[in-house]
């Protein structure tokens, strides 16, 4: 099983899970975190990868919606997003 992979495409965050494909607007999200609750505060957040055998979790929230990242990559994942948030603002 792939693991999770994001980029920046344009000026959306692409998130891409085995063959699904979800792109974000970089100037929509409010805030990048560490989750550590198992399922996430937000009972209507996408939830993206494999709850189950992962302890990390990386909660992205934006305007529209929140998502939560399953992910054994935390680290590397969550500066990856920072830094692309962080060249939009």
């Amino acid at each position: 099983m792939l693991g999770i992979k994001v980029e920046k495409s344009k000026d959306n965050l692409m998130i891409k899970w085995q063959l699904s494909k979800t792109e974000i607007p970089l100037s929509d999200i409010t805030e990048v975190k560490l989750d550590d609750t198992y399922g996430g505060n937000d009972k209507t957040a996408i939830r993206i990868g494999t709850p189950y055998a992962t302890t990390d979790r990386i909660a992205i929230e934006t305007v529209n919606g929140n998502y939560i990242l399953f992910t054994t990559n935390v680290q590397s994942l969550l500066n990856k997003i920072r830094t692309y948030v962080n060249d939009v603002s």
